[in-house]
């Protein structure tokens, strides 16, 4: 099963190769016709993309430092190195969030303002189609390999998507004499980037800090209720190191069997927890009833 997670992170890593690609692309493009045409809102697009670069180079880093195998100062592994990168991540998309945020609130308030030419529009309708088809790659790939990190990867790729259908719409808006439309739309723009900041961040630091979902933790108690011969949960606990979930569990077994048998009581609660729920590790713990 190790192996098979290390592909996976292998996997992984093509799915922000791609991203890095097509966002450095969109980014050129945006910026150079938002110059030209006078765009605020496909400006701050751009920026967003420009971000997204640095961000997904996070992610591809997290992820090949993941891969690395156990060494004495991580004898746990490295799985946790995606989770950073996507937190560190969070705090650049942040950052480039609030600046065109201020940016575009800045230019509402300028006393002239001239509406963008029409074709910034149209190249904000083909990049939203380009990112939703990198969204629709990365989200079936994060599915199929359980990553935390493409998941994220794939959020903020359809993010994007959105990002660029509301910045055509406000240029196209603008066309009709209503200039201060466009730079409103920046301003929304700022804040879906602060916002996909925010939710990357939360996600990261819940991992981090050993967070895990209680109604995970339920259905993992009810499977393991169901093995014959156990009496009862005394505890539970659970923690993610990347895509990989690790439960510590206390079981209850009647006090009159002996060691071989309440050892195979343990290790067919291990086996159908790993089967049926794809867990990574579990460390199982047997007292008497």
């Amino acid at each position: 099963m190790e192996e098979k997670r290390y592909q996976d992170l292998k996997m992984g890593e093509r799915g922000a190769v791609i991203s890095i690609i097509a966002y450095i692309i969109l980014a050129i493009l945006k910026l150079v016709v938002a110059n030209f045409s006078g765009s605020e809102a496909l400006k701050a697009d751009g920026l967003n993309n420009a971000t997204d670069i640095i961000a997904s180079i996070a992610v591809l880093i997290g992820l090949k430092l993941s891969r690395k195998p156990p060494d004495q100062d991580h004898p746990y592994g490295h799985w946790k190195a995606e989770t950073v990168a996507s937190m560190v991540a969070s705090f650049i998309m942040m950052i480039v969030g609030i600046q065109v945020l201020y940016g575009a609130i800045s230019s509402i308030f300028q006393p002239s303002q001239e509406s963008p030419d029409i074709i910034s529009a149209g190249v904000g309708v083909f990049c939203s189609l380009i990112m939703y088809l990198v969204y629709r790659y990365n989200i079936k790939l994060g599915r199929k390999i359980n990553s935390q990190a493409v998941m994220a990867a794939a959020k903020d790729n359809l993010s994007d998507a959105w990002v660029s259908i509301g910045a055509a719409i406000g240029i196209i808006g603008s066309q009709f004499h209503l200039p201060w439309l466009d730079p409103v739309t920046a301003s929304i723009v700022g804040i879906l980037i602060c916002k996909t900041a925010w939710d990357i961040f939360k996600k990261a630091s819940h991992y981090l800090t050993d967070g895990f979902d209680e109604k995970q933790l339920d259905i993992y108690k009810k499977a393991t209720l169901q093995v014959h011969g156990v009496k009862g949960v005394q505890e539970i606990k659970a923690r993610n190191y990347g895509n990989n979930t690790v439960v510590d569990i206390v079981i209850l077994v009647h006090f009159t069997l002996d060691i071989k048998e309440a050892h195979e009581i343990a290790t067919e609660v291990e086996e159908a927890l790993i089967k049926n729920f794809q867990v990574y590790s579990v460390h199982v713990h047997v007292e008497p009833s």
